[in-house]
């Protein structure tokens, strides 16, 4: 009997694959290449939870944190003293990203959101990477590393804060 559920529990987990993230937290690395073969790479960790948050705090080259929230986009710039308030009509959510992402081989899938194609590869339930061409055709790739999947994440991280004194902009 013990065998039989652990035979179970293990196979339950080897087949467990991107769709079923609740959760995503990483350090990431997002590499921008223009037309020209001008490179420019980005460095920060993400914090993310369904079903539509999103924290990007970007530290490398630039300091900026990004709250990407239902249906909108908040950036904060402390070098410019600025925050930047976008609504989003579009209504992008990582998460139902991910959820409609088709395997196309092990570890790799793809899901087009927006007329934009991403490849998305794992090792399981981890992301490793996603790969797309924006609508510039600049080829991003976000590399993540430290990923922690499905771990119990604090809502009240994704409550922008905006300091005193700050530029407020609206868009």
């Amino acid at each position: 009997m013990k065998l039989n559920l652990l035979l179970v529990l293990l196979s339950s987990c080897a087949f467990a694959n991107i769709t079923e993230l609740t959760s995503f937290q990483a350090d990431f690395e997002q590499s921008i290449t223009d037309e020209k073969n001008k490179k420019i790479v980005y460095k920060g960790d993400i914090q993310a939870s369904q079903p539509h948050y999103a924290l990007w705090k970007y530290d490398n080259p630039i300091e900026k944190t990004v709250y990407v929230l239902k249906n909108r986009v908040i950036m904060i710039e402390p070098d410019l003293e600025q925050a930047i308030i976008k609504t989003i009509d579009s209504n992008f959510d990582f998460f139902a990203l991910i959820k409609s992402a088709k395997e196309i081989k092990k570890d790799t899938y793809t899901a087009t959101f927006n007329n934009i194609k991403y490849t998305i590869y794992t090792k399981g339930i981890k992301i490793e990477s996603i790969a797309y061409v924006d609508e510039f055709e600049n080829e991003v790739t976000i590399m993540f590393k430290n990923q922690k999947v499905n771990e119990k994440v604090d809502l009240n991280i994704f409550n922008p804060y905006i300091p005193q004194g700050f530029d407020i902009i609206r868009d």
